[in-house]
């Protein structure tokens, strides 16, 4: 499987981890300390080929992605859960197995400026998704079925606006969401 757009990893071994998954390039952010260079960087592939954030599912992982959206506007995203990521001391892309990896990879998201019907914060909280004793495991249920990994209210919220979830799909999984619970 060929991947088109370059993929924007945190080191080397989730460079080697994407590699045994995918045929692609990567470019290192060195962690989240990310230099003007390497911005640089990815603004040109972005322009070029078309961009791809795969961060790990931790703290640091979406604090890179983050700096990454807000510097370098319309990059794909890839997410992978927590448990997908998780190795024997550490959490990341690189304990991710090559199938975790395409799988990511086959269902990446595209930012979007503003989509269509704008997902609220209320809608979050009808939904079970904010405060109460359940909120953060239905969140976590709701971001692997969406494909967007799991994040706080606030941080999911914003992927949810961010990546274009329409209220169709948000609909459909919190279905889903409300069936595994059953």
């Amino acid at each position: 499987m060929r991947i088109k757009e370059i993929i924007v990893v945190e080191g080397k071994s989730d460079t080697t981890a994407i590699r045994r998954a995918v045929d692609a390039d990567t470019i290192e952010t060195g962690g989240s300390a990310i230099p003007p260079w390497v911005i640089e960087r990815i603004a040109r592939a972005q322009k070029a080929r078309g961009v791809i954030v795969f961060t790990d599912p931790d703290f640091q992982g979406e604090r890179i992605r983050k700096i990454i959206s807000q510097k370098v506007p319309g990059c794909k995203h890839a997410f992978i859960t927590k448990a997908d990521g998780k190795g024997k001391r550490n959490l990341g892309v690189e304990y991710a197995t090559p199938e975790v990896i395409r799988a990511a990879l086959a269902s990446v998201r595209t930012e979007a400026e503003a989509p269509a019907e704008l997902i609220t914060m209320n809608d979050m909280i009808d939904a079970g998704l904010v405060g109460g004793a359940r909120a953060k495991e239905r969140r976590t249920m709701l971001g692997e079925k969406l494909g967007v990994g799991y994040a706080n209210a606030n941080q999911l919220h914003k992927r949810l606006l961010m990546l274009q979830i329409t209220r169709e799909e948000f609909a459909h999984a919190l279905a889903w969401v409300e069936a595994q619970e059953e």
